[in-house]
This record gives structure tokens, sequence and C-alpha cells, in this order.
């Protein structure tokens, strides 16, 4: 009996010992070039995230000590701010106007931020522009909105986007579930004469407009939450087997910062095993406040990214952590 439990035990330490082995990272190519820093939103407003849910107005959770930054999500001077931070890629929500333009803006609805009413899409452009999107922006829970008149006309286009100079790619974030708005987006950027696979483009949201965005220009970065679920998911327990699971297959991997010790053979051979099927990593923040979509929100979290890492670096603070980047 003593002879059987010693042998199930040298069993299972051989195999601990193969797997060890089999993801060690010390024995993997080290990846090339340094890590990509995606500023979310570019330069915006940080807002308290305890308890928010989906639909929830975020502006009027301002934290306090921004009363003076008039610079807001989603416009010119946020995307031009956030490339001057040392961002690399800069993400921006996408929607399409009534009158058939379309527009940089997170919400679904304009009641939060603005001094409007009305869901986004049934507005014009020129409705949408004439919004003050400081408006609804209060750090004491409304008994103050100090940035009220600094946003007037500040909702750009796609086009004024693309043409703001920042000479870096963006990330497209489609909020609806309508693969039309795929569609409109890749015309506006064939007609600015841009080409996403060229500059280094992504696109995520909705998993109909991001299928169809991969339809339109094969090979592209794109990817929608059930995609980035089941490749997450999968090698979270095939990676220890020495398995690469097909959902990761020109896919995207998440790992939020605490938990990439979860990630077999991280980072080296983790990122060999990406590169080998076309799939890229995001790190994104803790998820230790279970907010799994926020990104890096302090500049000591960068010390926590290994040095080899070379994929991409979800950031929502991008006035904090930038400048702690030493390059």
């Amino acid at each position: 009996m003593k002879r059987k439990i010693l042998w199930s035990l040298g069993i299972i330490w051989m195999t601990f010992l193969t797997m060890m082995l089999l993801n060690s990272s010390r024995w993997a190519p080290v990846p090339e070039g340094q890590f990509k820093m995606i500023a979310h939103r570019g330069v915006h407003h940080i807002y308290d995230p305890t308890g928010v849910g989906r639909d929830d107005c975020t502006a009027i959770r301002m934290l306090p000590g921004q009363e003076d930054l008039e610079i807001f999500e989603n416009t010119i001077h946020s995307i031009r701010a956030a490339v001057n931070m040392q961002a690399d890629m800069v993400e921006v929500d996408v929607a399409p106007t009534r009158d058939g333009k379309m527009v940089l803006f997170h919400d679904w609805t304009v009641d939060c931020r603005t001094d409007g009413k009305g869901k986004t899409r049934d507005l014009t452009l020129a409705e949408l522009q004439a919004l003050d999107i400081g408006y609804g922006y209060s750090s004491d829970g409304g008994q103050t909105f100090p940035l009220r008149g600094k946003g007037i006309g500040k909702i750009p286009t796609v086009e004024e986007a693309l043409a703001s100079e920042t000479f870096r790619p963006f990330l497209f974030n489609f909020k609806s579930k309508n693969p039309d708005e795929a569609d409109q987006l890749y015309a506006i950027l064939k007609a600015a004469g841009r080409d996403p696979l060229k500059e280094g483009d992504g696109f995520y949201g909705g998993e109909a407009p991001v299928k169809r965005m991969k339809q339109l220009v094969p090979g592209i970065w794109a990817w929608s939450k059930p995609d980035v679920k089941a490749c997450t998911k999968d090698y979270l327990w095939m990676g220890w087997l020495g398995i690469t699971p097909d959902s990761c297959k020109n896919g995207t991997l998440v790992v939020p910062l605490d938990y990439q010790w979860a990630f077999a053979g991280w980072p080296n051979r983790t990122t060999a095993r990406m590169e080998a099927v076309g799939a890229r990593t995001l790190i994104i923040g803790p998820m230790n406040d279970h907010e799994s979509t926020r990104g890096l929100t302090e500049g000591h979290q960068l010390t926590d990214i290994p040095v080899s890492f070379n994929g991409y670096v979800m950031v929502d603070d991008i006035r904090k952590v930038g400048p702690a980047l030493i390059r």
C-alpha cells in the first residue's frame, strides 16, 4: 500500500515537472520589440467605477482634482494629448448620426455628458456638434458642474479624427450590434485613403460589426467579447498542456495584470504561441475590483509588466501611466 502511494506521488511529481518544463518561459525565444500602450478614449476624466452599472452615468462620478481638465474623451484634443503622453494607439468609440455621418462618441444617449437629450443615433451631425459635452461632469455628486460651457462643438467626425495628424493607429470601438456600421466606417477609411492594415488599426466591440470588418479587411486585428472569452478561457487550461487552442487563431488573448501567473509559459512562451497562430496579446488592468475592462490607471503598474512583453497594454489614465514609462 505504501509503495503504491509513493508510486502515485512520483507520477504526480513527474507530471508536474514535465508541465513546468514544457511551459517554461526561460527557454522560449525573447520577443522582439516593446509593448504598445492603448490610450482608452484618449485623455479623459477618470471616474469612480465602484458600483457603476452598464447604463449608469459616469460623468457625474468624476474624481476630484480634474475640475480644470478641459480635455474630453473622444475629441481631437484628447487624441493629440494621448499621443503626446506616449500612447502608441488611441481607442475611440464610433457612432453613426441620423443624417449618415459618423462621429466619435461613447454613450448610447447624450443625456449623461451633454446638455441634450435622446439617443446619439437619432441626432444629426449639426445637432450633436451644437452640444456641450462638458455639461454633465461633476466631482461632488451634482452640486457643481465646473466644466459646463467648455465642451461646445467638440464632438468630431471620424474624418476629422483621421486628419488630426496623430500618426498613430486607432482602435475603433463599435458600440452597437449593427454590421452596417462596419461598412460605413470602412467607406470613410477608404475615402480618406487610409489602409487599416498598413496603419495598424484595430476594431472591437459588437460581434456583428466586428465579423463584418474582418470580411471587409481580411487579416485585420478585430475582436468581440465572445472571441476574447473563448481564446482566453481555452488557453488558461489548454496552455498548460502545451496546446494553443484553435479559438486563439488570429484572435486576442486578454491577460489581467494580476492574473499573469495563471497563463502557461508567461510571458515569452505565451507570446511565441500566440504569434505562431497570428494572435495578439492584450494586458488589461487588475481584476481585483471586478472591473475587467478597465485599463491601467497608475504609473507604478508598469513595473508589473515583464520587460520582454511586446504586446498591447490597455491604459485608462494615460496622464499618469504615459509619463511614468521609461523606454
